[in-house]
């Protein structure tokens, strides 16, 4: 079984590939590398599964030193002709696509970003599964779909049609892309709906990053919404089973679907969406403060409201993916906290 993962140099990508090389399939890792963070931290991802980061070049297929069933290339989504032509080269049976332009608030100042690669390049994800047989496509959308929705916790069965950024928005066009190629042309889909991940090698951009960083150098934290917000942490070991476990089966009709009572996650097309949280929402201050804890040090704090697109909370219901595959995420925030503040420190050799 040969399974293309995309972003394999991002934060969710990086652990998938690790998952998928330890179960023993045929994996090819894509990634543009791009500079929306720090690429250090996605060259230290690369080398963890032996990619030379020295010998990468455009478009070329280079296989890891490390693992026998891992290679990788270099590529953008929004590169069609190469796209079509890597599928019908390595004739992939499944493909998880997580590579996109992520961040809520780089969204408000740099929307042609997330055209570029979060419609584009998914488009080219769809075109180039539907004409080389892919078995399953599984992609990445987001908790931010849910907008202003304020019914908690947030059901794949809610409407999702008020998105408050460009970024949510291009996750709810990925799943609506999604549900004309599993309804035209039958290609089984599954969107996974990923709610706040955190730990080990986590995105720079991100609040426990962020906040990491900012207290062990003493610098100040912006703290949005006055440290009233919630959101449903989620830890990547969690995010990672859950894809695992969909991978391997491929979403089916909804015999039961009505067109005069429409289920927005279901279909009669092969088609499915889910929520991948902890079920458990954390406020932003107890969040801080286990931060504090673990490093053993006050954060220094600038108390700002809500930031334009962003949401006070987040809550998933989880109810499906227990139904569909008896998995629920269970990692406790402070056992994921600490493992984070763990790998920082070693990755960045800190003394504390």
């Amino acid at each position: 079984m040969k399974i293309l993962i995309t972003g394999s140099a991002g934060f969710i990508g990086f652990h998938l590939v690790k998952k998928m090389i330890a179960e023993g399939f045929d994996i090819v890792g894509l990634d543009n590398i791009n500079d929306y963070y720090d690429v250090n931290v996605k060259f230290g991802r690369l080398k963890e599964t032996g990619v030379n980061t020295n010998n990468i070049e455009y478009n070329n297929l280079i296989k890891s030193n490390k693992y026998s069933n891992y290679s990788f290339i270099k590529l953008n989504l929004e590169d069609k002709d190469n796209i079509l032509d890597l599928f019908k080269r390595e004739k992939f049976d499944y493909v998880c696509n997580l590579a996109a332009q992520a961040g809520v608030r780089y969204s408000i100042t740099n929307p042609d970003a997330y055209i570029d690669a979060n419609i584009i390049g998914f488009m080219n994800i769809l075109e180039a599964s539907r004409h080389n047989k892919v078995k399953h496509l599984v992609y990445a959308s987001s908790s931010s779909v849910y907008g202003m929705n304020e019914n908690y916790p947030f059901s794949i069965h809610d409407n999702v049609d008020h998105p408050v950024s460009l970024y949510a928005a291009s996750k709810k066009s990925n799943e609506l892309m999604a549900h004309c190629y599993s309804h035209l042309y039958k290609v089984p889909t599954t969107g996974l709906r990923f709610f706040t991940v955190y730990g080990p090698w986590g995105r720079p951009d991100m609040a426990l990053f962020l906040f990491t960083k900012a207290i062990i150098e003493g610098k100040e934290i912006d703290v949005y919404n006055h440290g009233k917000m919630r959101r449903d942490f989620t830890y990547i070991d969690d995010i990672v089973e859950g894809i695992y476990r969909v991978i391997n089966k491929p979403a089916s009709p909804n015999d039961q679907w009505s067109g005069k009572e429409p289920d927005p996650g279901t279909s009669p097309s092969p088609y499915k969406i889910y929520n991948i949280g902890s079920d458990r929402p954390v406020l932003l201050m107890d969040f801080i403060e286990t931060i504090e804890k673990h490093i053993g040090k006050e954060a220094i704090k600038n108390m700002l409201p809500l930031q334009p697109g962003d949401v006070p909370a987040s809550h998933a219901d989880v109810k499906d993916l227990i139904k569909d595959f008896d998995y629920a995420p269970e990692t406790k925030i402070e056992d994921g906290i600490k493992k984070f503040i763990d790998w920082y420190i070693e990755f960045y050799k800190i003394k504390l």
